[in-house]
């Protein structure tokens, strides 16, 4: 290969690893009591609002998100401490604090029970909303959701009791870090650009401040408060999981569906716990069906 060929070649690749970052945007915000949220909304009809897990963004339900918007209205959002949305010193980012920033989104947006699809935490934020808050939904999709106990790695229960310490890392050593964890969510592994998009918003010294606290509040009693109360749901539920999600193990999938009454199960095959980017084909069809 000439070295212009090459220089062409490798132009290509880096315009491909920074598009889609360029390409996902949310240009409205916000004030919630937990701070500034960032959101956007897609396409027209009917509404579905689609809930991020952690340490992620709404940047994993980009191609999702675009595919469901073709004949619905896709509200997306970054949860505060997350993304794009506000990050703050002593900011509250718990479980407890996302159920009720959700329910005041909710009747910011003025929505009455619109299709909700919730991925990890955002399974617990939904449920909580739900449950605790009277938000009411007409169908729930939970995509490998944090809601049944115990959850927490040993490596989240670690950084979890001495989040101080590591917030004093070195960039470099806290950036492979968090690279490594994110990493560790997909199956087949992430494509470089999306790796990047996902590790940016918890780099810095903000970034990395957020990255720490956030695991720092997440405590298993606010899945508790709520974990006794599925039988109580009384609306159609669907309950998606990576078969080979080594964050959440799989037999969570079939607890959970046992615990909803009527609850769908669907397993993704070859796919990790982010099954928006391990299979994305799989699971918007998934999500089609049942929507």
């Amino acid at each position: 290969m000439s070295l212009p060929a090459t220089i062409a070649l490798g132009r290509t690749r880096n315009i491909r690893r920074k598009r889609p970052v360029a390409d996902w945007k949310l240009d409205r915000t916000f004030a919630s009591s937990s701070g500034d949220v960032r959101w956007n909304v897609l396409g027209e009809g009917e509404p579905v609002v689609l809930c991020h897990g952690t340490p992620f963004s709404s940047y994993v339900w980009r191609a999702i998100g675009r595919a469901l918007a073709v004949e619905r209205s896709v509200y997306v959002w970054d949860m505060p401490g997350y993304g794009a949305s506000q990050m703050s010193d002593g900011q509250d980012v718990s479980l407890a604090a996302q159920g009720r920033v959700f329910a005041e989104l909710m009747e910011h947006w003025g929505l009455n029970e619109p299709l909700v699809v919730a991925h990890d935490f955002g399974g617990a934020v939904a449920l909580r909303a739900h449950l605790l808050h009277g938000v009411r939904y007409r169908k729930l999709a939970l995509v490998d959701p944090v809601a049944l106990a115990p959850w927490g790695s040993p490596f989240f229960r670690l950084v979890g009791a001495n989040s101080e310490v590591f917030e004093q890392l070195p960039p470099a050593l806290h950036r492979a870090l968090v690279r490594e964890y994110v990493t560790s969510a997909s199956h087949p592994g992430l494509h470089p650009a999306t790796l990047e998009a996902l590790v940016a918003p918890w780099l810095g010294e903000q970034g990395q401040a957020a990255f720490y606290r956030q695991i720092a509040q997440a405590d298993q009693r606010y899945t508790d408060e709520v974990q006794g109360r599925y039988g109580e749901l009384d609306l159609p539920v669907l309950v998606c999981w990576g078969a080979d999600d080594t964050w959440i193990p799989v037999e969570k999938a079939h607890e959970l569906a046992d615990a909803v009454p009527g609850a769908q199960l669907r397993l993704i095959e070859g796919s990790g716990h982010l099954v928006q980017e391990d299979a994305p084909a799989q699971l918007t069809a998934a999500l089609l069906g049942f929507l």
